[in-house]
């Protein structure tokens, strides 16, 4: 499940450009990455570029794999087309030191077995999540999500915070170690996991970066940090 952009996600500043694209076609896979979805009107507005060469670049990139679309309801008419990165989308974009990492957690599979790995991925998130429970334990809850999003848009993570119409949206924009997640998808799971300690609420997964989607974002239900201000 993908969701629509946040309030706010065209402040986010933007990530270094993808590999191998320039130009307007790179413009546009780096404000994808950035925003999390755009549609061709927003993105023709931002660029400076003619609706008709937009649908070009966004027809060439949708050729090679690199975006995917949804449809986004707009109330009156025919729903808008969201443009997303894929998971190769985000592929184009460096990531710093991961290919290392994997091969090294790789090797711990093959000498201690799959969970010594996951144990060490797990630990990570550990240190995380207390670090977020640390900066986040005396404030008030309605402060809570906006905070959580800066540690993590601190992180590389390009977190945001926003109300929804019942409960919050905790939605991030890039995965730092996608890779990694890509081939330990339990780390997905501890980080889940660990947001709901920290939130002190019930925490559910909509969307999955390392599963294909533009973004991995998390539901809070109302109850605990819900009303927030929209951070990074």
């Amino acid at each position: 499940m993908t969701t629509s952009p946040l309030p706010g996600a065209a402040d986010l500043p933007l990530p270094d450009g993808p590999i191998g694209h320039r130009g307007p076609r790179g413009e546009i896979l780096v404000r994808l990455k950035g925003r999390g979805g755009a549609t061709t009107a927003e993105l023709s507005e931002e660029l400076g570029c003619s609706l008709n060469a937009v649908r070009h670049h966004l027809k060439e990139l949708e050729a090679e794999g690199a975006i995917t679309f949804d449809r986004t309801p707009r109330g009156v008419g025919a729903p808008a087309h969201t443009w997303r990165l894929t998971a190769e989308g985000h592929g184009l974009f460096p990531a710093r030191y991961e290919r290392t990492l994997v091969d090294l957690l790789e090797h711990v599979v093959a000498s201690e077995g799959r969970q010594a790995a996951v144990a060490l991925l797990e630990r990570q998130y550990r240190a995380l999540a207390d670090r977020l429970e640390h900066e986040t334990r005396r404030l008030p809850a309605e402060e809570r999500g906006a905070a959580i999003a800066r540690v993590l848009d601190a992180e590389g993570y390009m977190a945001t915070w926003a109300r929804a119409a019942e409960g919050g949206l905790l939605t991030e924009h890039n995965c730092p170690h996608r890779l990694i997640a890509e081939r330990f998808p339990e780390v997905c799971d501890a980080e889940e996991r660990f947001l709901a300690e920290v939130f002190g609420a019930p925490v559910e997964r909509r969307s999955r970066i390392a599963g294909g989607c533009g973004t991995c974002s998390y539901r809070v239900t109302p109850g605990d940090a819900t009303e927030g201000e929209e951070a990074r």
